[in-house]
């Protein structure tokens, strides 16, 4: 079987995969050979390697080392089974989550002004996570870690995701349950049915003063609302994630008020890729063997 993976894809995460494996480069720069078209199974870790997958007509399998698939869904023909890396990024965007609230709650930016002003403001008063509601919506592995972390903190968790289970409800819930959370976090996969559902209504439903984090994709939200609920102080946010993406320097957002913004790297840590090809090992090894594979968001033929 041929594997395709990135040029810049270390050796070592590639160490242990099972025997008849040959593993084929796609090039960092420039077009792809015939060997990389004829993989089948490609682990696509940049657009360009998402572009090519419609001509490869022998792949039968993509696997994701992010954990969401809609930068690369488009791109995957018909018959090919899309895996993501669910539970790869758990550790990383659950503390990037935490960072947020905790930032937001004690007002950290504003005691780096008073820094960087040399005040010593003997009055200043920063809230505490302590008995706050926290709604998250989107919750799957990456929403277990976030309120695993939270615990120690005292924060009663509310629970929202696409299909209900037991102590999880549905997103109909959302109208009701927002008026009450001092926080809603996102962590939902971006979809039709899920792209711009952060709008006017829905920050009109949060309760005054609350924080929108943002870990998802940055178009679960819609700018212009979030921009104006923003400056009339109904809201506060913390993003990681933006639209547009990358956000450009003279975007009002940059300057809104009670925003906190980093540039899409909540899930980026130095263990990321290691933790990631130990899933694509694992897959391949299923793969061969026949037996189904993990984290299947479509399955192929």
């Amino acid at each position: 079987m041929r594997l395709a993976v990135a040029d810049d894809v270390r050796p070592d995460y590639l160490s242990g995969l099972p025997g008849g494996v040959e593993v084929v480069r796609f090039p960092l720069e420039g077009a792809p050979g015939p060997e990389v078209l004829a993989a089948e199974f490609v682990v696509p870790t940049r657009r360009p390697m998402a572009e090519a997958l419609e001509r490869m007509p022998n792949l039968r399998v993509v696997q994701t080392i992010s954990a969401g698939v809609d930068w690369v869904l488009p791109f995957v023909p018909e018959g090919v089974t899309l895996a993501d890396a669910r539970g790869v990024h758990d550790v990383a965007v659950s503390e990037w989550v935490l960072t947020a609230l905790l930032v937001a709650t004690k007002r950290v930016p504003e005691l780096v002004e008073r820094q960087g002003a040399a005040a010593w403001d003997g009055g200043f008063r920063p809230g505490e996570l302590w008995g706050q509601t926290v709604l998250i919506l989107g919750y799957g592995s990456i929403g277990r870690a976030v309120e695993a972390r939270l615990a120690p903190f005292g924060v009663r968790v509310l629970r929202l995701a696409r299909r209900p289970r037991a102590g999880v409800r549905t997103l109909e819930a959302m109208p009701e349950l927002l008026p009450h959370a001092d926080a809603v976090v996102l962590l939902l996969p971006l979809t039709p049915a899920t792209r711009g559902l952060v709008d006017a209504a829905f920050l009109e439903r949060m309760k005054p003063g609350a924080l929108l984090v943002n870990a998802g994709r940055g178009a679960l939200v819609d700018t212009g609302a979030l921009l104006e609920a923003l400056r009339a102080g109904r809201v506060r946010a913390a993003l990681d994630v933006t639209d547009p993406e990358p956000l450009p320097q003279d975007h009002p957002l940059w300057r809104a008020p009670g925003v906190w913004i980093t540039p899409h790297l909540a899930g980026s840590s130095p263990r990321l890729r290691a933790r990631g090809f130990a899933l694509v090992r694992a897959q391949v090894a299923r793969y061969l063997r026949g037996a189904p594979l993990f984290n299947v968001v479509r399955e192929g033929y």
